[in-house]
């Protein structure tokens, strides 16, 4: 059957010779992977539009139980900007591993690629790729089962006197509830402020936000050791981010 859809490439694999398998992420089939045949040469019509991070029209040809094979494509949005930048990359690549291993096969929909597509375009743009990458995180909290209670504390329900994160109890803390999770993350009123938004909001509407910095470590804090404590997966990108974070590249 052949299928004609716009994708943007998550993930590119080298197949033989000449040859990848390119998986995309599309609005009506979700996570599909495609075989380019000869994609890996110089000269192919298909080594650009392959390439991570492009979004493109793609047709391919695919039967039941099998992988698709690419039969044209067009590229849309290059996004060359996020491969030749070296945080661009790394922050955008953090974005589509958590699309590529956060989704099964034919897995999707049309608000998460919408979601995807600003992402990319929001740190192309220049906008803060950490704001970006926290709030892609926050989706793919919701999509598991394990988004955190932001608008009030975890334990009591209370409003007032919010002081703290907890990872372990899944959201904010208020003074009275603090002791219950000695090792929470303290929080100023930016960091909840941001806590509360991000699983509101639309990628799409993202501006171009100022945060000082000590807001930024504080999310920082909380949203890596929440991803760390309830999906619990290894993220390539992320240790990558973390070793430019470390050396101050």
């Amino acid at each position: 059957m052949l299928q004609s859809v716009q994708g943007i490439v998550i993930r590119t694999m080298d197949h033989g010779e000449g040859n990848k398998i390119v998986r995309l992420f599309t609005p009506e089939l979700g996570k599909v992977s495609v075989m380019a045949r000869g994609a890996k040469k110089v000269k192919s019509k298909h080594a650009a539009v392959t390439q991570l991070f492009t979004y493109g029209d793609f047709v391919f040809f695919k039967q039941r139980g099998q992988m698709g094979s690419l039969n044209g494509a067009e590229i849309i949005e290059a996004h060359h900007a996020l491969r030749e930048d070296l945080h661009k990359s790394a922050y955008a690549s953090y974005l589509t591993e958590m699309t590529d291993r956060m989704f099964g096969d034919d897995e999707g929909g049309h608000y998460f690629f919408e979601q995807l597509r600003a992402g990319l375009a929001a740190i192309e743009e220049g906008k803060d790729m950490q704001i970006v990458v926290h709030l892609y995180e926050m989706k793919m909290f919701g999509l598991a089962g394990y988004l955190p209670v932001t608008d009030s504390c975890v334990s009591c329900g209370g409003t007032d006197g919010i002081i703290s994160f907890s990872p372990t109890l899944g959201g904010l803390l208020c003074m009275r509830c603090r002791h219950k999770d000695p090792s929470a993350i303290a929080v100023g009123e930016g960091a909840q402020k941001l806590l509360k938004l991000f699983p509101r909001m639309d990628m799409r509407r993202l501006g171009s936000v100022q945060v000082k910095e000590e807001t930024k470590q504080q999310l920082k804090t909380c949203m890596r050791t929440y991803m760390d404590t309830h999906i619990g997966v290894h993220w390539k990108a992320r240790g990558f981010i973390e070793q430019m974070e470390k050396y101050n590249i």
